[in-house]
């Protein structure tokens, strides 16, 4: 096998949907079981939701970093450099540790196609960059690994893992139906696929009926059951820091909790993470919860309500409901005046993220813009889409234009917003500079 550069992985890895969709997932676990099952090294938390996954990863790596644990944590997507999705604390992979991974795994794909007789098996871009994650970790070793999923839950690649320290389940909401099922009963039965038998599950609860699937595909595996409901939040302020507020569990005392991100649905993010700490307990006495509550209050997440300079603030909202947690934020900001940059995906009901926008009139005025990925919605789509808009609306064949127009229009007192898609988020983190890059 010849082995590939940096460049030369990182071109074949995103030339991987052109040639391959998905495999059958008993032949990915097939394969994971080849390369070795890293959750029985290393206690692995796997966690997954429609909203908030990488949020309460995040929060999640910060609690444990402040109790002086090294965290391993795949997440997806990126913003600026495929490297983001493998971290070790707040570390990049290395272009050098990423390069042997890839190539290790491409050594491993011909093994395993020789050994299994599997010879048309080749791993989705999904599946590569989690089967690379795997032999990183491995060689990293860290104390605790963070599993994101992909798209769903009991199909998804990382579902391949046997023996997680716990599961847990954010927000549900209804997106990617496509794949996932057209209610959100259905959506909820897939994430619930991790669910893994005796291990821990900890859940945002929303609503008795998606909750009963959760619950009852816990109970038929014997898995204790940890929820949150957004009850449990107490008295919460926006501070000039960020967020301060008690998180009120079903089980036990109060904890006050303070997060850098001016950000409200943050904080059920935020106590779903320390739920979920206080269940770890049972696999690391030693954890302190006071020092977990510390960890979050430093919890750093690109893309979050992110103020990347004085007055921009970069959100990756992008489905129904993160627009509407992203709207909800804003009302708090304490500003009068914003602006907002606007972009989607073809998949996305960018026409009800235009219509929530318009009707919350948070905004004087919103620059549409197309994006550059291959996954972009065009201009005419994004035009009908705000074609009854009540405000002040105008149209940009790019990212750097519409970027470029909002910030030269931009007046003193006004507060300039982006949102609308994570490919949006990573487009202009890119433009303003100051972020690695492949």
């Amino acid at each position: 096998m010849q082995l590939l550069n940096y460049e030369e992985a990182v071109d074949y890895i995103f030339n991987i949907p052109r040639f391959k969709g998905k495999n059958e997932f008993e032949v990915t676990k097939q394969f994971l079981e080849h390369i070795g099952d890293i959750s029985t090294l290393i206690p692995t938390i796997h966690v997954a939701g429609t909203n908030g996954k990488g949020s309460v990863c995040a929060l999640l790596r910060s609690a444990l970093e402040e109790n002086g644990y090294s965290v391993g944590m795949f997440t997806s997507p990126h913003l600026v450099t495929v490297r983001e999705r493998f971290l070790v604390n707040e570390t990049l992979i290395t272009k050098e540790d990423f390069t042997d991974s890839f190539n290790a795994v491409m050594k491993e794909l011909e093994a395993f196609k020789a050994s299994s007789g599997e010879t048309d098996y080749h791993p989705s871009f999904f599946e590569m960059l989690f089967f690379m994650a795997c032999i990183y970790y491995r060689k990293m070793r860290p104390d605790f690994l963070i599993l994101e999923t992909g798209l769903g839950g009991r199909l998804d690649a990382t579902n391949t893992i046997s023996s997680p320290v716990a599961t847990v389940i954010t927000e549900i909401g209804l997106d990617h139906m496509e794949y996932l099922g057209d209610t959100k009963e259905k959506i909820a039965g897939e994430k619930a696929g991790i669910i893994k038998p005796h291990v821990p599950v900890i859940f945002a609860s929303r609503h008795g009926s998606w909750d009963h699937v959760i619950e009852e595909r816990a109970m038929s595996l014997k898995s204790p059951v940890f929820k949150t409901i957004p009850e449990n939040i107490k008295n919460l302020e926006t501070t000039a820091f960020g967020i301060d507020f008690s998180f009120q569990s079903l089980y036990d005392d109060s904890e006050f909790l303070c997060l850098p991100i001016k950000a409200p649905y943050q904080a059920e993010n935020a106590g779903l993470a320390f739920l979920t700490i206080k269940a770890l307990k049972g696999v690391k006495s030693d954890l302190n919860l006071k020092k977990a509550a510390e960890g979050m209050k430093n919890v750093k997440w690109p893309g979050r309500m992110e103020e990347v300079r004085e007055n921009l603030i970069l959100d990756g909202g992008h489905n129904e409901d993160g627009i509407e947690a992203f709207l909800n934020a804003v009302k708090v900001d304490g500003r009068k005046r914003r602006s907002l940059l606007f972009s989607g995906v073809l998949e996305k009901n960018i026409e009800a993220n235009a219509r929530k926008i318009s009707d919350s009139n948070l905004f004087e005025k919103v620059y549409v813009c197309t994006l550059s990925d291959k996954r972009k919605a065009p201009l005419e789509r994004l035009e009908a889409a705000f074609d009854s808009a009540s405000m002040q609306v105008s149209f940009y064949d790019s990212v750097d234009e519409g970027l470029k127009k909002m910030m030269s229009e931009n007046s003193e007192g006004c507060v300039m917003y982006v949102a609308g898609s994570l490919y949006l988020v990573g487009e202009v983190k890119k433009l303003l500079g100051g972020c690695e890059d492949d």
